[in-house]
């Protein structure tokens, strides 16, 4: 199917990279990143995020610039940018700004802007439009327009990528909207959903990942219930779970760009409005204790162990957001790392997969070597990794002090049928 769009997207992080890959594949498109660098090994055919391989970058028709000038090429715009919180947890805007800003400055009549980032409702057309109008002396909705279609990529999925999840389309026109939904539809194999409205469809995206911060909140707080009553959760988890309508959740960390994140941007704007959430900043008040309380349980089990007063030695395995992605931004694992150094006990954080640049830069975590790790008297296993679960217990005993001692299993990746004898084994 034709749309007869020149595309450019407008940053290329785990977002922006597949969605320029996938428009890529069916005629030019431009790739406009802020860092030089990125741009240049995107030109190398090296994604540092690892969501596109080298083989899907080099059959791209892409051009990766960092230079706004080649924007003007294009009429169809992608923004896909980052929309953190800040030390506050109050939404930062800065970088969508700053990118509407940059593709303004190219803006020419009968241009459309279409946003990916995640925002409260009514950012699109209250915050962007005017900077757009302001960047390019024109006006929005005469001379360009606006659209909307929520970002669904979920790192490290190789089975929910762009083109197979359904897009959330809108416009504030008919016209606009069949032009949005018919690109978007030339490369989305899933198909799109037409919102009826730009806030319909902000509000979409927000909920989405603030039903699932919940979903999990409810899971940490009866994993803080049960361990109090001695009983596993992930047993009482599999014996509801036999009845149909139950819902598949598990505790765990809850860290990354969205679900972490996203609740905070609709409390903000309900803030806003005159109304305090209070189900919503519950579940993220709740999430956010989970790293304190697993090192509180680490601290506990040394004690008993008679490690306490000692300068004990802990293993941390992962510090990436997730499984399988090297990236640590948001990364919840900080959390145990930092509580334990409180507690002056020694930490290790070994992470094959993870931005180790990043990790010290952001987090003043140093990643080390599996090779360099001394024997710990605890391994807490974060971040299930591939490489780690693929190894099993003995690539955990082995990293313990004659193989006996503490693991805290925080996702029960680990068979606790066959755990080793001399092992203490914590689990959420």
């Amino acid at each position: 199917m034709g749309h007869g769009r020149r595309i450019s997207v407008v940053g290329l992080g785990y977002v922006g990279l597949p969605v320029a890959v996938a428009f890529g594949r069916r005629s030019r498109v431009i790739g406009f990143d802020i860092d030089p660098g990125r741009v240049e090994e995107l030109r190398r055919g090296v994604d540092r995020t690892g969501e596109v391989d080298p083989d899907a970058l080099a059959a791209t028709d892409a051009h990766f610039t960092s230079d706004a000038e080649a924007l003007r090429e294009a009429d169809f715009h992608i923004v896909a940018v980052p929309t953190p919180i800040d030390r506050t947890r109050t939404p930062d805007l800065r970088g969508l700004l700053s990118a509407a800003r940059t593709v303004g400055r190219g803006l020419d009549r009968g241009d459309i802007v279409v946003f990916e980032s995640t925002v409260y409702p009514g950012v699109t057309e209250e915050e962007c439009v005017p900077v757009l109008e302001e960047a390019s002396g024109l006006a929005g909705g005469a001379d360009f327009t606006v659209g909307y279609s929520p970002e669904r990529i979920n790192p490290g999925d190789r089975e929910h990528t762009f083109t197979r999840v359904a897009k959330i389309v809108a416009a504030p026109d008919e016209t606009t909207l069949d032009i949005v939904a018919r690109v978007y539809e030339s490369v989305v194999a899933a198909g799109v959903h037409r919102a009826a409205n730009i806030r319909v469809a902000e509000a979409a995206k927000v909920i989405e990942n603030t039903q699932r911060d919940l979903n999990i909140a409810l899971m940490n707080e009866l994993a803080l219930i049960f361990a109090r009553l001695g009983i596993d959760t992930r047993d009482v988890l599999a014996a509801a779970g036999t009845k149909w309508n139950f819902l598949p959740f598990t505790p765990g960390l809850v860290g990354g760009h969205c679900i972490g994140v996203d609740p905070y941007y609709l409390a903000h704007k309900a803030a806003m409005l005159g109304y305090q959430p209070e189900v919503i900043l519950a579940g993220r008040r709740v999430n956010d204790t989970m790293g304190a309380y697993i090192a509180g349980q680490a601290v506990k089990a040394l004690v008993r162990h008679g490690l306490g007063t000692s300068r004990a030695v802990v293993t941390i395995l992962g510090f990436t957001f997730k499984e399988n992605v090297p990236d640590v931004r948001n990364t919840r694992v900080v959390d145990i790392v930092h509580a334990l150094e409180d507690y002056d006990f020694e930490v290790q954080v070994h992470d094959p997969c993870a931005d180790r640049e990043a990790a010290s830069r952001e987090h003043r975590v140093e990643i080390v070597d599996g090779d360099t790790l001394r024997p710990a008297d605890a391994v807490i296993l974060a971040v299930p990794h591939a490489a780690f679960t693929q190894r099993g217990w003995p690539g955990v005993t082995a990293l313990l002090r004659e193989s006996r001692g503490i693991v805290i299993d925080v996702k029960g990746a680990l068979d606790r049928g066959t755990r080793p004898a001399g092992i203490e084994l914590l689990r959420l």
